[in-house]
C-alpha cells in the first residue's frame, strides 16, 4: 500500500508514525511517546528488538533501518530513550 500525503508517496509498516510526526503543529519542537502509543499509530505491535535493544531507535546515518527513516524523514530524531519505562522522546530537527 502506497500512501501520498504532502505530495510524499509512503509505504510500509512505519508509514503512519511518519505521517503522524509530519503532521504535528510546526512549532511543536518535541514530543514523548510511549511504546503502545506508538503501536496504535502503527496499528500494530512494535518488533521485539525495540523492547529490548537501544540500537533499534539509534539515530544511525547509514543502514536500511525503514524505522529510523518514519522519524527522520519527518523532521525528528530521538532525543532520549528509557526502555524500562518504555518511553521515547524525539525532537524536531532544525
Amino acid at each position: 500500500m502506497t500512501l501520498v500525503t504532502k505530495g510524499i508517496n509512503l509505504a510500509g509498516k512505519y508509514t503512519p508514525l511518519e505521517i503522524y510526526l509530519r503532521d504535528l503543529p510546526e512549532d511543536q519542537r518535541e514530543i514523548t511517546l510511549d511504546f503502545a502509543a506508538i503501536e496504535r499509530i502503527l496499528k500494530d505491535k512494535l518488533p521485539s528488538s525495540a523492547y529490548g535493544y537501544e540500537a533499534w531507535w539509534a539515530n544511525e546515518k547509514e543502514g536500511n533501518h525503514v524505522n529510523l527513516r518514519a522519524w527522520s524523514n519527518a523532521g525528528w530524531t530521538i532525543e532520549s530513550l528509557d526502555l524500562k519505562s518504555r518511553r521515547v522522546k524525539l525532537i524536531r530537527v532544525g
